[in-house]
C-alpha cells in the first residue's frame, strides 16, 4: 500500500489499537500476583487479579497506557535496524472475488537517521537493471541531501520528530477516554502467556483532539503479552464509516487490520506480519476495494558506527 491515500488508511488503522479505557473502581486483593520485567523508567501498573482471576478496568486501563508507551518506544528502536518488507495487494471486485494481485519486496534502510525504503523485487522476481538504478538513484539522491543538510535544517527535522512522538502521546490519553474495556481471557503467542482485551467505543465520549473523534467507528481486541507487557497481536475493525483528511478519504464498515508482532533481539518488539482488507475512497471518486498481507522479516540491528556512503553500500567504521 504505497500510494498516499491507501498509505493514510492502513496507518490510521494500525495507530488506532484499543488503548486504554474509562476510569473506574479501584482493584480488589487477591493471593495471585504478575511481575512482569520492565525498566525502573516505567510505572509498573498493579496487577494483582480480584478474586475473580480478572483485572479491573483501572488496572487494565493502567495496562494498556504502559503498553501505549512501550509500542512508541518500539517505533523509535525499529529506526535502528534494516529489515525486508514483502507486500501483497489484491484489488477484488464487487463481489469481492480478486482482479489482480501486485507483490513489492522492499529493503528497509537507516539513512542518516531516516527509515527509507527500496524496492528490491515485484512479484518475487528481482527488479530489471533499469528498475534496479532508478532505485538507486533514489537512494543516493536522499544520501546527498542528508549530507548537506545544514545545522538549522537538521534542527527543524528533529523538533518535528519529537513533536510527533507528543502528539502521539497526547493522542493515546485521549484514547484512554474512548473505550470500554473486557478481559476476555488469556492465550497462548508464540508460546508465551498473553492477556486478550477487547475495546469497544464508549457511549458519550467527547474528544479533546480533532484525531481522536474517529475513535468512537472503531472496535478492536489486543494480546498483551503478559512477561513483557508488549502488544503481541492486534485486530482492528471499522464498524461506521470513516471520514477524514482534507481529501475526503471514507473508510467504509468491515474494513479490518490485524497485526502481529514478534520479540527481536530481546529488546524491542517489532511487527512480523499484517493483513488488512480496506474498503474506502479517496477524494470521493478513487475507490479501494483490497486485501492483503505485509511480511516483515530478516530484522539486522544497524549499527550506530554504520552510515550509508553512496549507492545504497553500507560501510561499518571500525
Amino acid at each position: 500500500m504505497r500510494s498516499r491515500g491507501r498509505a493514510l488508511i492502513l496507518s490510521l488503522l494500525i495507530y488506532l489499537p484499543a488503548f486504554g479505557q474509562q476510569e473506574s473502581a479501584p482493584a480488589a486483593a487477591s493471593q495471585e500476583k504478575s511481575q512482569p520485567e520492565v525498566s525502573s523508567a516505567e510505572t509498573i501498573p498493579d496487577l494483582t487479579t480480584g478474586p475473580d482471576g480478572k483485572l479491573s478496568q483501572e488496572q487494565m486501563r493502567q495496562l494498556l497506557r504502559v503498553v501505549a508507551d512501550k509500542d512508541i518506544e518500539n517505533d523509535k528502536r525499529q529506526r535502528d535496524y534494516t529489515y525486508i518488507d514483502r507486500e501483497v495487494e489484491n484489488k477484488l471486485d464487487g463481489k469481492g472475488q480478486t482482479k489482480s494481485t501486485e507483490v513489492k519486496t522492499y529493503e528497509v534502510l537507516e539513512i542518516y537517521g531516516e527509515q527509507v525504503q527500496r524496492l528490491i523485487a515485484k512479484d518475487d522476481k528481482p527488479l530489471d537493471a533499469k528498475e534496479a538504478a532508478k532505485e538507486e538513484e533514489k537512494i543516493q539522491k536522499i544520501i546527498d541531501k542528508r549530507k548537506n543538510e545544514s545545522e538549522e535544517q537538521r534542527k527543524k527535522r528533529e523538533e518535528k520528530a519529537v513533536k510527533e512522538r507528543e502528539d502521539s502521546r497526547k493522542f493515546v490519553r485521549e484514547v484512554a477516554e474512548a473505550y470500554n474495556f473486557k478481559l476476555v481471557g488469556t492465550e497462548e503467542v508464540d508460546g508465551r502467556e498473553a492477556w486478550v482485551i477487547d475495546g469497544a467505543p464508549r457511549p458519550g465520549f467527547e474528544p479533546q483532539m480533532k484525531e481522536a473523534k474517529l475513535l468512537s467507528k472503531f472496535r478492536g481486541r489486543v494480546w498483551i503479552d503478559k512477561g513483557d507487557l508488549q502488544l503481541a497481536k492486534m485486530d482492528i475493525e471499522a464498524i461506521d464509516t470513516v471520514s477524514f483528511g482534507w481529501v475526503l478519504a471514507r473508510i467504509h464498515k468491515g474494513t479490518r487490520v490485524m497485526l502481529e508482532q514478534t520479540r527481536v533481539n530481546d529488546e524491542v518488539w517489532l511487527p512480523r506480519h499484517v493483513t488488512f482488507k480496506v474498503d474506502a475512497r479517496v477524494a470521493l471518486f478513487k475507490g479501494y476495494n483490497i486485501d492483503g498481507d505485509q511480511e516483515y522479516r530478516d530484522y539486522k540491528k544497524f549499527r550506530t558506527s554504520s552510515k550509508i556512503v553512496g549507492m545504497g553500500e553500507i560501510k561499518e567504521e571500525k
